[in-house]
């Protein structure tokens, strides 16, 4: 099979292949046609394209990245793949060559890769330990201003809760989230009076109307159990802006009983989740000279079975936490549903890359309903196996009813920035 080439113009997409979810229907996938007219999605028949089964899907929405970070590998590789490994080198490489310029170079060139593998929106998470925050926010304002209308982006804070001690220097940073209309962030791990300082958290985003977004437990320790403590401290403040938690890793290594407990505080608490299976693969147990033994993934099966919003992202690319990656939310929708076993486990998960990530962060949902924004994925598969079993290089992208150039930046154009 290979793809039509499409006009100009109006057009019927016949015989294309849709996930019935997104579609609001029953079942799995279905064969239907799709008219597409002025930008937009119609219910007036076009001129007639046969698309012989081609599977086609909204554009995409990527919830968690780290624009900021990415392809700093040719500089600061991770020396062994370990988180700890990770954490010095993205210090010591921020220290040393984040200046506006080099982050304003490869937040832009990740973008270029995600538009042309066909995502409308993307929120990314900004290193906000001062004097980082002067220097990222206004590059992402910038590029946020100039990526309108193609790609739409919020950014998030991303400091460590140990860092919150000093409370004056993260009320200017959190100044600085609220001015550029971002998401107040925090990464979470076990210390032992982080219940005061998620209260202090909270108390400074409500201040300053900002929702959360938090990483959370990324980490194989049972042990950490700081996911359980956000959910009781939103449930005790009211806090009812809302809060999306990602990672949740620890869930994966504890008891049964204790882990659906927490989940239950979770659901009640009306949290937003998101899973990052490729990173999370990629960094969790990983030991040298042993196999892993755990994924890594959070326990996406029973937070959906719970109503907890859920969703799966990028995260990092081609930096020390995560060595590969593209901004192809395909390939994400590719590995969670090996590493995460969607298949054979309910038929609506299509949501977790579109409608879902949309609401928890507030962009505009994606749609196949006429009337809705004629931002398209068409790939050169009629069903999942065949989607799943080649990187889909040849797809069409379509933008406001036109067809885009999906040709990928060439990392060369990197160079300049990495030094031996």
């Amino acid at each position: 099979m290979t793809l039509p080439t499409l006009p100009e113009g109006p057009v019927t997409l016949t015989d294309a292949t849709i996930p019935a979810c997104l579609l609001g229907q029953s079942g799995d996938l279905v064969r239907t046609d799709l008219s597409i007219a002025d930008g937009q999605i119609t219910a007036e028949r076009q001129t007639e394209i046969p698309m012989g089964g081609a599977m086609v899907f909204p554009a995409f929405i990527d919830m968690h990245t780290h624009l900021d970070k990415g392809h700093i590998w040719g500089r600061a590789p991770n020396p062994d793949g370990t988180f700890m490994g990770a954490l010095t080198n993205v210090a010591d490489d921020r220290a040393a060559n984040w200046n506006a310029d080099d982050v304003h170079t490869r937040m832009e060139f990740s973008l270029r890769c995600a538009y042309a593998h066909g995502t409308r929106a993307i929120r990314t998470h900004l290193d906000s330990i001062p004097p980082q925050d002067m220097i990222s926010w206004p590059v992402f304002a910038e590029l946020r201003e100039a990526w309108k209308g193609r790609i739409e982006l919020q950014a998030a804070s991303l400091v460590g809760c140990d860092s919150f001690e000093n409370l004056s220097t993260y009320r200017a940073t959190a100044q600085i989230v609220a001015d550029r209309g971002g998401v107040l962030g925090m990464v979470t791990y076990p210390v032992s009076d982080l219940k005061s300082r998620l209260l202090e958290f909270f108390d400074m985003a409500g201040d300053h109307g900002l929702s959360a977004d938090f990483h959370v437990d990324e980490t194989m320790d049972a042990t950490s159990e700081t996911l359980r403590m956000i959910a009781e401290t939103v449930l005790e403040t009211g806090y009812d802006a809302p809060v999306v938690v990602g990672h949740c890793c620890s869930l994966s290594t504890q008891g049964e009983a204790r882990a659906l407990e927490t989940l239950d505080l979770v659901a009640k608490a009306g949290l937003h989740a998101v899973s990052l299976p490729m990173c999370n693969l990629y960094l969790q147990d990983r030991h040298a000279n042993r196999t892993p033994r755990g994924r890594g993934i959070t326990l996406v099966h029973e937070m959906k079975a719970r109503g907890i919003p859920i969703s799966f992202a990028s995260d990092n690319t081609r930096d020390p936490f995560y060595a590969y990656g593209d901004m192809d939310m395909i390939e994400v929708m590719r590995q969670a549903t090996r590493i995460g076993h969607l298949d054979h486990n309910g038929t609506d998960w299509p949501h977790a890359f579109t409608t879902t990530p949309a609401a928890s962060c507030g962009f505009d949902a994606p749609s196949l309903a006429p009337g809705a924004p004629a931002d398209l994925v068409i790939c050169n598969a009629r069903e999942w196996t065949e989607l799943f079993a080649r990187p889909q290089s040849d797809r069409i992208v379509i933008r406001g009813g036109a067809p885009i150039d999906t040709s990928l930046p060439d990392y060369s154009e990197l160079d300049h920035l990495m030094r031996p």
